[in-house]
């Protein structure tokens, strides 16, 4: 499974320290989150910013920006193009003076938010839904001279996922939209605070954890943690973050990722174990914290079968059929010496389009697999995410149509069974009506009627 979340930010405030390492390292550990660009705002007299496309060793390579406040961004496109002029954070030049601003997830109501302030006279220099974000901002704050209460305002006009990281001045924003599809959290040491996406960011750094910041709340860090809860909280976590997204030694929203990956893979596990099955192996690296729990909910011995090379960014797609099938060789292949001759499980996060997985299974059957189960911890995927994942064409996803056994035939497997969505929101622990799962159910947190619009 290959997917891909929409951006990673974090942003720091200290006393009498340089800001930048932190900012450029917590980048560093957010890297899932985002390969093709990344950037560095920080305020010195005035905000200044470096970016570039690539990932953060490339894209920051001989840059350093002094000043004790800043934000970070890397990105993965979603809404906007991949280029230099769509990666963050970006800086707003307005006549109350001038902040940056970077955003992980995706607005539904992007393109009528576009029209509407295009009509007041607006004019945007990317193609990215951050900078109606950033300009939404930007004309509150002139109506009412309070940039927290900007924030507030702009909020209001918003329909969709958004974790924004805000530097104005000296002060850094941490905002989290209503339903807190994409997570934020709040760090700490003595020198001063940091936000993230992920608390993982926070062990890497010396932080301690403080908090996730809420559904529908701004915080300002300053001198301290300042509050306001701009919208009511309606909590609809995105569970893709705890299946796949997130690293492991992250925890969002009060529960650990490893060990929610761990307990779908043991709750599966005793479901769903094949007969006489020799053992379990996982597809690396987002696989192996189920395949662990699925050996421990079997009984099944785990073992290594395919060994993933971590240098091979994106293979070039030939014409050839047979190049085109050497690219996912090049990133994984089998280990014939444990896989040959035996019945394997293999256990991955996630199906979407299945071409990976049907490539897989064909590895282990050339390197001599009698048998080839697959199962997968998340559900069956079968609607279009709209905040902030890049499945958006429901065609493409192979269990949309299909029963569980035709889809086992068009992988090549000699079993498929999946994660139900009730041992799903058990290994997450949070409730049901408390998740986002709507590219499992098609039920969407955001309804139609609540993306109408009154004039700006």
């Amino acid at each position: 499974m290959e997917l891909h979340e929409k951006c990673g930010v974090v942003g720091v405030k200290a006393d009498g320290k340089d800001v930048y390492p932190d900012l450029y390292h917590g980048l560093y550990t957010l890297q899932h989150r985002g390969q093709e660009s990344a950037g560095i705002a920080v305020e010195n007299g005035g905000i200044s910013v470096v970016k570039g496309m690539g990932l953060v060793s490339e894209a920051l390579k001989n840059q350093y920006l002094q000043g004790d406040a800043g934000i970070g961004h890397v990105r993965y496109s979603n809404t906007g193009c991949s280029s230099i002029q769509n990666s963050q954070p970006l800086l707003i030049k307005h006549s109350c003076g001038s902040f940056a601003l970077a955003h992980n997830g995706n607005l539904v109501n992007y393109h009528e938010l576009l029209s509407m302030l295009e009509g007041k006279g607006n004019i945007f220099t990317t193609t990215s839904d951050t900078e109606v974000i950033a300009q939404l901002i930007a004309r509150e704050n002139i109506r009412c001279q309070d940039f927290t209460q900007a924030i507030a305002n702009a909020m209001k006009y918003l329909v969709g996922s958004y974790s924004l990281v805000i530097l104005h001045k000296k002060e850094i924003y941490a905002v989290r939209d209503p339903n807190g599809i994409r997570p934020l959290a709040i760090g700490k040491t003595p020198d001063g605070y940091i936000v993230a996406s992920e608390s993982c960011v926070f062990g890497v750094l010396g932080y301690e954890f403080v908090r996730d910041v809420k559904p529908g709340e701004i915080v300002c860090i300053n001198d301290g943690l300042h509050s306001m809860q701009a919208l009511p909280s309606e909590p609809k976590h995105c569970m893709f973050e705890y299946v796949y997204f997130a690293r492991p030694d992250s925890l969002l929203d009060g529960h650990k990722v490893y060990t929610v990956r761990r307990n779908l893979g043991i709750n599966l596990g005793k479901t769903s174990a094949p007969k006489d099955a020799d053992m379990v192996i996982a597809v690396p690296d987002s696989g192996i914290n189920h395949a662990i729990g699925y050996a421990e909910g079997s009984g099944i011995r785990y073992g290594e079968g395919l060994i993933k090379n971590r240098y091979v960014g994106r293979t070039f797609i030939f014409p050839q059929q047979d190049l085109r099938e050497r690219g996912v060789r090049l990133k994984l292949n089998a280990i014939k010496s444990q896989v040959a001759g035996k019945k394997i499980v293999m256990v991955d996060d996630s199906i979407v389009r299945g071409t990976t997985t049907r490539k897989l299974v064909k590895v282990l059957r050339d390197a001599g697999a009698k048998e080839v189960h697959a199962r997968v911890a998340c559900p069956p995927i079968r609607s279009p995410c709209y905040y902030g994942i890049d499945m958006q064409n429901a065609g493409e996803f192979i269990a949309n149509g299909k029963t569980v056994e035709e889809i086992a035939k068009e992988i090549g497997a000699d079993t498929l069974e999946y994660s139900s969505i009730e041992s799903l929101v058990d290994a997450i622990g949070i409730p049901k009506e408390n998740l986002c799962m709507a590219c499992l159910t098609g039920e969407y947190p955001v309804k139609e009627k609540q993306a109408k619009l009154t004039d700006l």
